[in-house]
């Protein structure tokens, strides 16, 4: 969930402040020995036995997946291009067809939570089309690589161990666990450590198939939203109109102030409209990119932000929520 749209969007060639392109040192055992060693330390963290038999056998590394690792591209993307490819008319249209099939579903785990079902269909949207695009890669096989690779090798095999505990917990089979060649699974494109955190039983089937089940979908997006602070009578801000000579010092996004007190700063809605006449604490940031513009952020701005920590993927997360549409 976190690995692709924030470079996408933010135009870094890193993952978690590492260099792409940094120089290797070759791993300093084979990958046969390797895993055997990882083998045997997830033994001891309490793995059954069974489930490291299933889930590793045959396990080689998957070389594109470092070339992948080590030559993520440069993007370039405006804002607006950004939110043209997450956010387009056709998804929009997708999206509210989508809740509109599964209104009961969607609703019912919208309450359960105290989040607006838009915000649920606009990540599911936008994390794999609406379960289209769930990712090719067996995510063992994939953070075995990665984990083997060394760059981030601690991360990795952090992130592989919880994957084979959630196997553990028969939430899914090896043979269905897909995901994205950094090892978001799902289609919400939950890292394991996610998953383990925020993963939810939406259909009260006892398991977490966030690869299979619709509501488990909605419910584990529903859950870390929840988990992470959303409000749920309050939507995650709007575009917004600032005065001449406005103070740049206040557009780092983390000056909060009351709509009220933005308000008699000359703060107004994009349309040149009053602000809401609400108790709501925001701040307010621009996008200096063709298509971008200023915009008030909510504290539900801030939890998208720790879904995924990038200004475009949270602003592509609340137009197509609004797009989609419905309640607050």
């Amino acid at each position: 969930m976190q690995w692709r749209h924030v470079l996408a969007a933010i135009g870094l060639a890193t993952l978690g402040g590492f260099s792409a392109a940094a120089a290797q040192t070759p791993p300093a055992m084979s990958f046969g020995q390797w895993l055997a060693e990882f083998r045997d330390d997830a033994g001891k963290a309490g793995i059954q036995q069974g489930t490291l038999d299933a889930a590793l056998k045959g396990v080689t590394p998957i070389p594109e997946i470092i070339e992948f690792d080590r030559k993520q591209p440069e993007f370039t993307l405006t804002f607006g291009q950004y939110i043209e490819r997450v956010a387009p008319p056709a998804r929009i249209r997708k999206g509210r067809d989508k809740v509109a099939e599964r209104q009961e579903l969607i609703e019912r785990i919208g309450r359960q939570y105290g989040v607006q079902p838009r915000f649920i269909a606009a990540l599911w949207g936008i994390e794999s089309d609406f379960g289209r695009a769930v990712g090719k890669y067996s995510v063992v096989q994939a953070l075995a690589t990665l984990a083997y690779d060394g760059r981030r090798s601690k991360y990795f095999r952090g992130e592989l161990i919880d994957a084979l505990r959630i196997l553990d917990g028969k939430h899914v089979e090896p043979t269905f666990m897909y995901g994205s060649w950094a090892g978001a699974m799902g289609q919400c494109q939950f890292m394991p450590s996610s998953f383990l955190n925020f993963a939810a039983d939406g259909d009260g089937d006892g398991r977490k198939d966030i690869w299979r089940s619709e509501a488990d979908v909605f419910a584990s997006t529903a859950s870390y939203l929840a988990k992470s602070g959303w409000a749920g009578d309050q939507t995650w801000g709007r575009k917004a109109r600032l005065p001449s000579g406005f103070d740049s010092k206040l557009t780092d996004g983390k000056t909060r102030k009351t709509l009220a007190e933005w308000q008699a700063l000359g703060v107004r809605r994009d349309d040149g409209g009053d602000l809401p006449a609400r108790a709501i604490s925001a701040g307010v940031i621009v996008v200096d990119s063709p298509g971008g513009g200023a915009f008030l952020v909510y504290d539900n701005f801030n939890v998208i932000m720790k879904w995924n920590r990038s200004t475009f993927f949270a602003l592509g997360v609340g137009f197509l929520a609004d797009g989609i549409g419905g309640g607050v």
